[in-house]
């Protein structure tokens, strides 16, 4: 099944319902439906073939699912791309996925023009109502392309980290699967649920388990251009939001701002919060949960997994810290396992079919069938996993083994602390010394001396940051994940 006919399904049933909605913009069911249609036929006019890439460059609002949902109704594959990528970038991404089209929000449209230059791309630029200009256009919707389970219906690139960005080949059966566990078996959406979208849509965690599955299960999605707490609150409150999906740095802010003003909004209508991209803090998840009174269960994922792979699941008990148990029909497992931790390892149905145009990142990546994430976890007796840190951010000091996260967590509960995030630097004997960059709450006048010292009494000598480094916010992605790579410690 096209991964498509979701909405279409769920447009027979709940037409008239509100799917989606940023601020006073609406679409019901039925008439997201029909223009998702129409862009099908805009992209048949335009010569865009079943099997064909097709980019979409835009921020969370309305324009979004339409072109998702339509590009996948032509039978062709959706390139989600963040709207603040460079031109340098946005080259890389149309060259090595081949898109022949790009649709581009207005405050990107220059950048994607310069990016398309030399490549097959035409570039639309998408204004306030072109969109429903274009499909003026074609007022006869066109009908879903069928494609088979293995046909790739996403390409959505992975960070780059480890070198350029490398496109996951998602299948209509990797994302249908995984949106219909997400909705019927994790979240138990039904169309009563409204959904809050703070998560980019450009990226897997925003897509399946916001868009996807409120589409999936007829519920409604209500979309932010971007987070804020103060106004998610609100929003919470005026909308009657009963799910809220987010990563670590969104609780964290969350909580500071409901402590500052714990009267000011009713959130009564949250019965679920849902947390992914990046390990919780412990000290976190605590605060937000006694603070608003909503269970916060976390999972682990990524863009390769479709996303969900294991998930602290409503049927059995939550453990605080734990990214839970499998989710069905994925098996998760553990190898070169040293004091038990080992790197994880995935199999099952919502593995990426590979990376495009890649087949020796994909040999690399996924052998015999399991997907090597390149984490770092452990698992308890009752099958519980936890994500220790990520392989590649495991830190060596004098041939002991530091794993970041364990150090992240100590500082978090120093009242003090917003945000934290500790990394290796290269020492001369030792190899590698830990160092932390620390966002410090907001008239904090903590120093950095005094959160050493509060750290060294609280974990082995080996494990403690000798270096310290306060700044005003950490560097973050689109999605607000912490972005490691970019933490300098040069002028310290």
């Amino acid at each position: 099944m096209n991964l498509a006919e979701i909405l279409s399904r769920t447009a027979a049933e709940h037409g008239p319902r509100t799917a989606v909605e940023l601020g006073d913009d609406t679409f019901t069911y039925a008439e997201l439906d029909t223009a998702v249609g129409r862009v099908a036929a805009l992209l048949t006019g335009r010569g865009v073939n079943p099997g064909d890439r097709v980019g979409v460059m835009l921020p969370n609002g309305l324009d979004f699912p339409v072109l998702y949902y339509g590009i996948l109704r032509a039978g062709a594959v959706a390139v989600p791309m963040n709207p603040l990528l460079k031109p340098r970038e946005i080259a890389h991404y149309l060259r090595d996925s081949g898109a022949v089209l790009l649709f581009a929000h207005e405050m990107s449209a220059a950048d994607a023009a310069r990016g398309a230059e030399g490549t097959a791309a035409t570039v639309v630029p998408l204004s306030a109502g072109t969109l429903t200009e274009l499909l003026a256009e074609h007022p006869e919707p066109a009908a879903p392309q069928p494609r088979a389970d293995d046909d790739t219906a996403v390409l959505l690139y992975t960070s780059g980290t480890t070198g350029s960005p490398k496109g996951a080949e998602l299948t209509h059966a990797n994302l249908l699967r995984n949106t219909e566990i997400s909705a019927h078996s994790l979240f138990r959406l039904s169309p009563e649920d409204v959904i809050l979208g703070c998560l980019p849509l450009f990226h897997t965690f925003g897509q399946t388990c916001a868009m996807n599955a409120a589409v999936a299960a007829g519920a409604r999605l209500t979309l932010m251009a971007r987070f804020d707490p103060a106004h998610v609150l609100r929003t919470v409150q005026d909308r009657g939001v009963t799910i809220f999906a987010g990563v670590p740095t969104m609780y964290a802010a969350l909580l500071a701002a409901r402590t500052a003003q714990p009267e000011a909004h009713d959130c009564a209508t949250l019965r679920m919060c849902v947390s992914g991209g990046a390990s919780l803090p412990v000290e976190v998840l605590h605060g937000f949960e006694k603070a608003l009174g909503v269970p916060v269960l976390e999972g682990f994922g990524m863009s390769e997994t479709s996303p969900v792979a294991c998930f602290n699941q409503l049927d059995r008990p939550r453990k605080a810290g734990s990214v839970g148990t499998p989710i069905e029909g994925v098996e998760l497992r553990l190898i070169d396992v040293h004091d038990g931790v080992g790197e994880l390892c995935v199999r099952g149905h919502n593995v990426m079919k590979g990376y495009f145009g890649r087949p020796d990142a994909t040999a690399e990546a996924i052998q015999d069938g399991w997907l090597h994430t390149g984490d770092l976890a452990r698992v308890d007796e009752d099958g519980y996993y936890y994500i220790v840190d990520r392989k590649k951010d495991l830190i060596i000091r004098g041939g002991f083994n530091v794993y970041p996260r364990e150090v992240e967590e100590v500082l978090y509960e120093h009242p003090a602390v917003a945000e934290a995030a500790v990394i290796g630097l290269p020492h001369a004997t030792l190899g590698e010394e830990v160092a932390a960059a620390v966002a410090p709450r907001p008239g904090s006048d903590v120093t950095a001396d005094e959160l050493r010292e509060y750290v060294r009494e609280r974990v082995a000598p080996y494990k403690y940051p000798r270096e310290i480094r306060l700044m005003e916010a950490l560097p973050k992605g689109a999605t607000g994940k912490i972005l490691k790579r970019e933490i300098a410690f040069g002028d310290a």
